[in-house]
């Protein structure tokens, strides 16, 4: 996908989305998945990590309780299946070997469920810090 178009789909609707929100409720809680390695710089080599960036910066600023969520890999659950054919086949090769992976190195994956469970407990409670990585994840 070129850069721009990427831009259109990531930072564009998002943005769109929170500035409806700001309208609405600035009181209320965005909640922004983002990815781990999302570049906060906006000058690095990977287009998908400066665009992330880029959308993080500006829901920062917006007066609405923003919180990223930056998860590295993610464990699909219930039947969830990535529309990416290449994460797909990961799944499929790998899928065995997550689960334990996930326990050796909870800092380092998580689940869809967990991201879910995670996203409605800080949308309601908050967190300490704006930015939550995969082990801040695992923790809520």
């Amino acid at each position: 996908m070129s850069e721009s178009r990427y831009s259109r789909v990531t930072y564009d609707l998002t943005m769109a989305a929170a500035y409806a929100l700001v309208r609405l409720n600035p009181r209320a809680a965005f909640v922004y998945v983002s990815g781990m390695g999302a570049d906060s710089s906006e000058k690095g080599a990977t287009m998908w990590a400066r665009v992330k960036g880029r959308t993080e910066n500006a829901l920062l600023k917006l007066p609405l309780r923003t919180f990223i969520f930056r998860p590295g890999l993610i464990r699909p659950l219930h039947g969830i299946r990535s529309r990416t054919a290449l994460y797909s086949i990961l799944y499929a090769l790998l899928g065995p070997l997550l689960p334990p992976l996930q326990r050796w190195l909870p800092g380092s994956l998580t689940t869809t469920e967990q991201i879910g469970k995670a996203m409605i407990r800080v949308a309601r409670v908050g967190y300490e810090t704006q930015i939550l990585e995969t082990a801040d994840i695992n923790r809520l």
